[in-house]
């Protein structure tokens, strides 16, 4: 059983508008659906996180209509995870536990986890869950006991087609990026020892606003690029150098060859341009020789 995902993250968007760098992140954002509107046989879009970038209802209930419409327009379904910039209150507010079918109308069933917002539901024999990493003013994330107890049962018996997990924080790091390791999932082999042995395909995150791949257990993690701005990993590992450049990444499951991720890219004259350039140990913005 195949099925092909459309995966986007980091939409930032919120009630005023532009973001703090001054980036519109919802015209980001319709940017790049428009530029992939012709990629055939969609079965899912998945935002993993960072929907509102300011947490608010009104910047989750704004992704929710312009994605909603991009979803409903193919009749799939639409999924989506906090990250750290949401405040769940804002998230549940505006798209319930996350899962929306074509219609915008509820679709799965939430986890009966207090304080976190987590969820699954089938989409043609495909498993889909999510997770929340939130942990409320930090830029890391924790799943805690209770979230991989409920991922563990979920998971105990496989579906048809096989099982997805997406969650905001990647559950991996680089050595060549020393910062990575604080701002990523924490203890990410807790998550490990919840999917060794069982029928997940791929373990879908956003974050880190560029393109990563890496294993957890031997599941394939992806890390798909942002949509409001690009991390340019050409700048020095001590910086983090932000460029405006909307990605996203189509996932096909099943297959000879499965999983595959391809990356997309909206074509965007100004792709490229520097946003900001900061020291991320300690917050400041730096100017680069």
């Amino acid at each position: 059983m195949a099925h092909r995902i459309l995966h986007l993250s980091d939409t930032h968007v919120s009630r005023t508008g532009p973001d703090e760098d001054g980036v519109d992140g919802l015209a980001a954002l319709r940017g790049l659906l428009y530029d992939v509107r012709r990629v055939p046989d969609l079965d899912l879009v998945v935002v993993s996180g960072d929907v509102a970038d300011d947490g608010s209802e009104a910047g989750c209930r704004a992704v929710r209509s312009v994605v909603g419409q991009f979803a409903a327009e193919r009749s799939i379904p639409h999924v989506y995870c906090t990250g750290n910039h949401d405040r769940r209150d804002g998230f549940a507010a505006a798209l319930g536990s996350g899962h929306l079918a074509a219609d915008g109308s509820p679709l799965g069933r939430a986890a009966d986890i207090d304080g976190v917002i987590a969820a699954v539901s089938d989409v043609a024999g495909l498993r889909v869950i999510t997770l929340d990493s939130l942990v409320p003013g930090e830029t890391y994330g924790v799943l805690g006991q209770a979230q991989l107890d409920w991922l563990a049962a979920e998971l105990a018996s496989p579906a048809p087609a096989g099982s997805i997990v997406v969650l905001h924080h990647p559950p991996m790091s680089m050595d060549a990026i020393p910062y990575l390791k604080s701002v990523v999932l924490q203890d990410p082999e807790e998550l490990g020892r919840a999917l060794a042995g069982t029928d997940v395909q791929a373990v879908l995150c956003g974050h880190l606003h560029h393109q990563l791949a890496g294993q957890l257990s031997t599941k394939p993690v992806w890390v798909t690029p942002g949509v409001i701005t690009r991390i340019d990993l050409t700048a020095p590992s001590t910086l983090v150098r932000g460029v405006l450049g909307a990605g996203a990444t189509v996932v096909d499951l099943g297959g000879p060859f499965g999983p595959i991720f391809h990356t997309v890219h909206a074509r965007d004259p100004q792709a490229g341009t520097e946003v900001y350039v900061y020291d991320p140990v300690t917050g400041d913005d730096i100017t680069e020789d």
